[in-house]
């Protein structure tokens, strides 16, 4: 009885392991200390940017290793951290505030490989680096804007009524409104059609001397739902702009009531992952109020139902309070350009809601002109009276002030933007979502790139161990068949790193765990085999047939011990955290990967070896 594979089986296995090796290879090249610079609001990186980073390293003697152009960037690479770190602190200084300077590790992987797609793994937080943020909700905030809204519903519903509810003022207070009437009659009035049409608000009627007040709260349950929203919108919020700007397995997690955890692998610049993740631009849609004086109005008499902003340019201008539509009803914003100007534009697709409101706005009011407010929150530390103290500040511009030619409801587009990279940057962030309630960022952490190579070197160390112990143990104990497990082993590793990176999954140090466990499990398979083999020969049968015998027998055996393992790794990436599901990822690609070298792969080693002749004895 012979033992042999099908050409065609023989030639896929060894292809399967070149295709390995090939997409492992990128992981020996390693990383380019680099600096990243890519311009912010009203800026770009041209040509001239260029120049005027090679010239301010010429002119200190940076030695650079290689300049890469990029659509939005440049990216600079160095030979070591300290000319890395020399350079960045130079080019913020000479760049300014219009551009970000970023610290990056960037791959140096050939350009032959990139071709190919062939990738080196993502390394996680404790590997490469980067920054960990713990961010805290201003659950204030939230509630505070939950009341702006029903502050402007409530105007519009007493307003819109038939007959409508006049009243004197609202006042928004600290959990809900305080309206003021003329006389007991309206506000009964009021009373119940408040209480009609938001049930949720409850209602106490007040007299004070020549006044008739009806106060609406929020109650407690709903202002825990509040909390409790913005809370998982920020969430969702902050995994969508990270995702859109590209950063690999990013951890977001909730931590206690009202803190998110936020780590972001191989970002070693907190002021440009600040910016990321902070930023709160968003959008109003308001009417222009043509009726009355903008410049009166900033004076200080702004009227009654209208609300004075400014332009860009520093005009002022009358908005009336109504909001029609916000940034959160925007389900997908695209950057161009304006087809008629050429200039920055930003095309707008609203959700059902807001796109009903839209078009019975715009229906009432052909020929009238709309703003567009631009908001964003800045949290800023500043110095006062030697102490730093942080202090919070909205900005609110009107961006474009257009007529309404026509009726429009679900897309439509807005312009008035500097640049288009501010196009392309709000685009992002209303894509991503607002935040439902701003954040400020009470610890920041950066952990360097000598720490994560500690960990890195210490990793490879365990795996380099297990490894030597584990191909010393097989040689000695099985001799030929314990070499070509050993071949097996190496060839496991090459494909389970090989399938990481084809995957771009995130290589953390419990994941370097999952594989010192895997090189431990990767020749159990092959002891099963080998063991039977030698009870095969034992009962009498030849060396040909008990090799048969061995890989057919143990097969049930091998695959029954993988597949509880598979289950147990697929729980734990179900239920675990970051940390644990790392672990599990590469358990599980080790389990697969180490199947298909201990059973195929050797298999094919000891055919070609023994397959093809008549033995009288194994080396085993």
């Amino acid at each position: 009885m012979l033992n042999r594979f099908p050409a065609w089986k023989n030639v896929l296995i060894i292809l399967v392991f070149l295709a390995g090796l090939l997409y492992a290879l990128p992981n020996l090249f390693g990383s380019d200390p680099s600096v990243q610079v890519s311009a912010l609001r009203g800026a770009e990186v041209n040509e001239l940017t260029l120049t005027k980073v090679k010239a301010k390293l010429e002119i200190e003697n940076i030695q650079t290793k290689e300049v890469e152009s990029g659509k939005d960037n440049l990216l600079i690479r160095f030979e070591n951290a300290e000319q890395q770190l020399k350079a960045a602190d130079l080019l913020k200084d000479e760049l300014g505030d219009n551009y970000t300077v970023a610290l990056n590790l960037a791959p140096s992987t050939p350009e032959w490989l990139r071709s190919i797609n062939a990738l080196p793994m993502y390394l996680g937080l404790d590997l490469r680096g980067g920054v960990h943020f713990l961010l805290e909700v201003d659950m204030a905030a939230a509630v505070n804007q939950a009341v702006e809204r029903y502050s402007g519903d409530v105007r519009f519903a007493m307003r819109n009524a038939k007959p409508a509810v006049r009243y004197l003022s609202v006042k928004n207070g600290k959990n809900g409104l305080t309206i003021k009437f003329r006389d007991e009659e309206t506000r009964d009035a009021a009373s119940e059609l408040i209480g009609k049409e938001f049930r949720a608000l409850e209602l106490k009627a007040e007299e004070t001397v020549g006044s008739f007040l009806l106060t609406a709260t929020i109650p407690e349950t709903e202002i825990r739902e509040i909390r409790r929203f913005a809370l998982a919108q920020n969430i969702t919020t902050l995994r969508n702009r990270v995702n859109e700007l590209g950063v690999a397995e990013p951890v977001i997690q909730q931590q206690g009531d009202n803190r998110i955890v936020v780590q972001l692998p191989g970002v070693q610049d907190t002021a440009r992952a600040k910016e990321i993740l902070g930023a709160t631009a968003t959008l109003e849609f308001r009417m222009v109020d043509k009726d009355n004086d903008a410049a009166a109005a900033q004076a200080g008499r702004v009227p009654l139902g209208a609300k004075l902003y400014h332009e860009r340019n520093g005009r002022p201008v009358l908005l009336k309070r109504r909001i029609i539509v916000t940034g959160d009803q925007v389900i997908d914003a695209k950057s161009g350009l304006e087809q008629q100007s050429g200039s920055a534009a930003v095309y707008i697709t609203l959700d059902g809601v807001g796109a009903k409101k839209m078009g019975k706005t715009t229906q009432k009011n052909v020929g009238n002109p709309m703003a567009v407010v631009y908001i964003e929150n800045k949290s800023e530390t500043r110095t006062i009276k030697g102490k730093k103290v942080k202090v919070k500040r909205k900005v609110e511009e009107v961006i474009n002030i257009a007529t309404i030619r026509g009726v429009f409801s679900k897309s439509f587009q807005i312009t008035g933007l500097d640049s288009t990279a501010e196009a392309r940057n709000l685009a992002l962030l209303l894509r991503a979502g607002a935040l439902a309630a701003p954040v400020d960022i009470v610890e920041e952490r950066t952990v360097g790139p000598s720490l994560g190579q500690d960990n890195i070197d210490q990793g490879f160390n365990s795996v380099m161990i297990g490894f030597v112990l584990v191909l010393v143990f097989m040689a000695v104990y099985y001799k030929i068949f314990g070499l070509v497990a050993n071949i097996a082993l190496a060839m496991n590793l090459v494909l389970l790193v090989a399938v990481l990176s084809v995957l771009q999954a995130t290589l953390t140090l419990p994941g370097i765990a999952g594989i010192v466990l895997t090189v431990g499990m990767a020749v159990d398979a092959n002891v099963l085999i080998y063991e039977r083999i030698r009870e095969e020969i034992r009962n009498g049968m030849s060396p040909q047939a008990s090799i048969h015998a061995g890989y057919e027998k143990a097969f049930s055996t091998i695959f029954d011990a993988n597949l509880t393992t598979l289950i147990a790794a697929l729980v734990l990436f179900g239920f675990g955290t970051g940390p644990v599901k790392g672990f599990a990822v590469t358990l599980s690609i080790g389990i697969l990967t180490s199947m298909f070298t201990s059973i195929l792969g050797t298999r094919m080693f000891i055919n070609l070896i023994y397959g093809n002749r008549r033995v009288e004895k194994l080396s085993i």
